[in-house]
């Protein structure tokens, strides 16, 4: 398992969406949470937006360029959309609540290990 990284500090399990089937599903028919709080993240890439359509809870995201500096993050509520934004090549999707537990905003810097 990928671990998600921000800004030099080790935050959450990591899974990477590398695949347009992957992509599709992202978090869908997933739980709020498993395990301690804020405990996982998806990452989808390349993307540059995301919906919300048939979530259960409302997301973290964050849509970040080829450097995987954050460009912008925002909640994502259940039905919403983020809609593509120039510069971004990836976006990290959490439970809403995570970004502010993890420290990420935007100009954070996201690696995967």
């Amino acid at each position: 398992m990928n671990r998600l990284v921000v800004d030099g500090r080790d935050v959450a399990a990591l899974r990477v969406a590398d695949s347009g089937l992957a992509r599709l599903r992202g978090l869908l028919g997933t739980a709020a949470e498993a395990g301690p709080p804020f405990a996982r993240a998806l990452l989808l890439t390349p993307g540059n937006s995301v919906h919300g359509w048939g979530m259960r809870y409302d997301l973290d995201v964050a849509q970040l360029d080829a450097e995987f500096v954050v460009v912008r993050a925002v909640r994502l509520r259940r039905g919403g959309l983020v809609g593509p934004r120039r510069g971004v090549r990836h976006v990290l999707e959490a439970p809403h609540g995570a970004f502010e537990t993890w420290g990420l905003v935007a100009g954070s810097h996201v690696s995967v290990r």
